[in-house]
């Protein structure tokens, strides 16, 4: 055996620690971006601000820069080091939700979310791009859908902490208590984690030629299936995003839980459900799509309409109790899509292209669904207040949680496409 060939075979053996650490950094990722949701109403009562402006530090703020900024990053991790540019990512968006907390008006927290959606657009596309390498297609979306288990568990640590940080110190120290740990974390990816070879789970040669963003994204966009699957993933986003940041306050108003109990209570229901939604929904892409490749698709389309009408339980609920257990199918089935897109964009894109189309799909998910999301249920909500009064936020939340079923027909168009789309060749 070369000592190419070991090197290449000890850095494969070593996937499953890897991902772990992903796992870890991505968890951290969601902690940071996500604990302004707990904080909303501490923040918006401290600093007199409105639905609309907090909308817009929860979603514009944050997505327009995290977005944007993902491509070019991921057009340089495709040709450079990526766990390197992960650590470094790590650090910024770390130092700046610390940096949340000295915030005394909506510009200066303004200026901080910026700098954690600058710091995060360095996480998923380099982090996809090295999944894709570590592990074959078969077991790919499985891959990923472990991956993004830091998504429910990062918003669960970071609404059970932040909830009672807040009830005990205030909003200000529980910015400082989740962003300080990720700069120790920064280093051990930087000094622990080893850089894959590309191709190295497939056993493809590297060319080392890299396309241009422009020529990637026409390449995606003239696969009908990254089309469709992406505007899906985009519209599935848009409620998500508008339901995890602005659930908890609906909680706070419509029954007067506290920071602590809404922090402890949906934060398991996030953390739980969502992981298992999310880890279900790879599991079962990878067990049906193996049979035909329309299923890797179709699975997630089965799964938001079937959750729809749930939500009617959790909005109209008379308790908070009721309300919370309502919203367990709504939060599990949710899920599906994350890991399923994310791996057939990988299968469907070249080596050197593909943390650029993990770029592009996070750049359209987070335009529309973190974007959008948020500030479309403020609106709404500032909307509805003269009539609903305290009550607007539930009817806000019902009205955006039908563009589910929309989503849920584009999945289905692009599983018609999936198959013809995949990259095939060794």
């Amino acid at each position: 055996m070369s000592s190419t060939t070991a090197a290449r075979e000890k850095i494969y053996n070593a996937r499953h620690y890897a991902l772990g650490i992903l796992v870890v950094v991505y968890t951290f990722n969601f902690i940071d971006r996500q604990i302004l949701s707990i904080l909303l109403e501490p923040v918006k009562n401290d600093l007199g601000l409105s639905d609309t402006a907090m909308g817009m530090l929860t979603g514009f703020a944050f997505a327009m820069f995290y977005a944007t900024l993902g491509i070019p990053i991921a057009r340089y991790a495709d040709r450079s080091n990526r766990r390197n540019l992960i650590a470094l990512a790590l650090g910024i968006w770390s130092f700046f939700t610390a940096l949340s907390g000295v915030a005394q008006n909506f510009w200066h927290l303004l200026f901080a979310r910026i700098g954690v959606g600058v710091g995060e657009a360095g996480c998923s596309p380099p982090a996809h791009s090295m999944i894709a390498d570590y592990y074959p297609a078969e077991q790919r979306a499985t891959a990923l859908g472990i991956y993004s288990l830091g998504i429910p568990i990062g918003i669960m640590f970071g609404l059970f902490a932040g909830g009672w940080i807040n009830e005990l110190f205030g909003w200000r120290m529980a910015f400082f208590l989740v962003g300080l740990p990720g700069i120790v974390l920064a280093l051990l990816v930087r000094f622990t984690l080893a850089e894959p070879p590309r191709g190295l789970a497939e056993g493809r040669d590297d060319s080392g030629e890299q396309p241009s963003v422009r020529e990637t994204l026409a390449y995606l966009w003239a696969k009908k299936s990254f089309r469709h699957m992406s505007f899906a993933a985009g519209l599935t986003a848009f409620v998500g995003y508008g339901f995890i940041t602005w659930a908890p306050a609906f909680l706070i108003r419509s029954f007067g839980m506290s920071t602590g109990e809404v922090g402890t209570w949906f934060g398991l229901l996030l953390g739980l459900a969502g992981g298992v939604g999310i880890v279900a929904g790879g599991w079962l892409a990878d067990k049906f799509g193996a049979k035909d490749p329309k299923w890797y698709l179709w699975t997630t389309a089965i799964a938001l309409v079937v959750m729809t009408p749930f939500n009617f339980l959790a909005y109209n609920a008379a308790t908070a109790t009721a309300s919370i257990l309502g919203m367990v199918v709504p939060v599990l089935l949710g899920n599906f899509y994350q890991a399923t897109t994310f791996s057939q964009t990988q299968g469907i894109s070249e080596l050197r292209m593909r943390a650029v189309a993990a770029g592009i799909l996070l750049f359209i998910i987070n335009i529309i669904g973190l974007g959008f999301g948020p500030q479309i249920v403020g609106i709404v909500s500032d909307l509805l207040s003269d009539t609903y009064g305290t009550q607007s936020l539930r009817y806000a939340l019902l009205i955006c949680s039908f563009v589910n079923i929309w989503a849920g027909w584009h999945y289905y168009i692009a599983g018609k496409y999936l198959k013809d789309d995949l990259v095939t060749q060794g």
